[in-house]
């Protein structure tokens, strides 16, 4: 069964910016609930990324491609957050693809309705903030291990921090997540398992 947009906005309050009984009942009014299917494009290339999209149930990723290769950039699944960020600021067209990668239930918060709610409410104005703050931290947090650890390293962090997308992703996205071809990454999973079996 469905949580209701009360429900869902309690879990965003709870994992990113604690609102009050009113801020809950606010945030609630404009959350869109929305059904995708595996294999479906939540949104394409070429679009203007409107909404912020809450995970409730499922697993999306963002991809783009280059040099004719689909390149994962980012998974979510549920409890997180998905959009592309300078397509969502900028209300310009993106290059970046999202795609559900499981049967998937997302919670959408439309630009438009929260740009309204972020100047007049200070409760939402300090959740967009946070929920800001949090994918800004991720994202320097995953370009950073991309420049500076090993492959043996950035898959033992993927295992450490996010375990959901080794378990329930498909290899080929999480190799490009990584930045390893996919046989690569078979060699790095076999040399970390042999070593965490001694």
């Amino acid at each position: 069964m469905d949580n209701n947009p009360k429900d869902i906005a309690r879990e965003i309050s709870r994992l990113y910016c604690p609102l009050s009984a009113q801020g809950i009942e606010t945030l609630a009014s404009i959350l869109l609930p929305l059904k995708f299917q595996k294999g479906d494009t939540i949104m394409a290339e070429g679009t203007i990324c409107n909404a912020l999209y809450y995970v409730q149930k499922g697993m999306v990723r963002q991809y783009y491609y280059k040099n004719s290769k689909d390149v994962t950039e980012h998974f979510s699944f549920e409890g997180r957050i998905v959009f592309c960020i300078d397509s969502f600021l900028k209300q310009e067209p993106s290059r970046l693809i999202v795609e559900a990668l499981e049967n998937s239930v997302l919670y959408a918060i439309p630009y438009n309705k929260l740009q309204r709610l972020v100047t007049e409410d200070p409760e939402i104005s300090r959740l967009y903030r946070k929920i800001l703050e949090h994918v800004a931290i991720s994202s320097q947090e995953h370009a950073d291990s991309q420049r500076f650890e090993s492959a043996i390293e950035r898959y033992e962090r993927l295992l450490r921090e996010k375990p959901e997308i080794v378990l329930r992703a498909p290899l080929v996205h999480i190799a490009s997540f990584l930045q390893m071809m996919p046989e690569t990454l078979s060699r790095v999973r076999n040399f970390v398992n042999r070593s965490g079996n001694n």
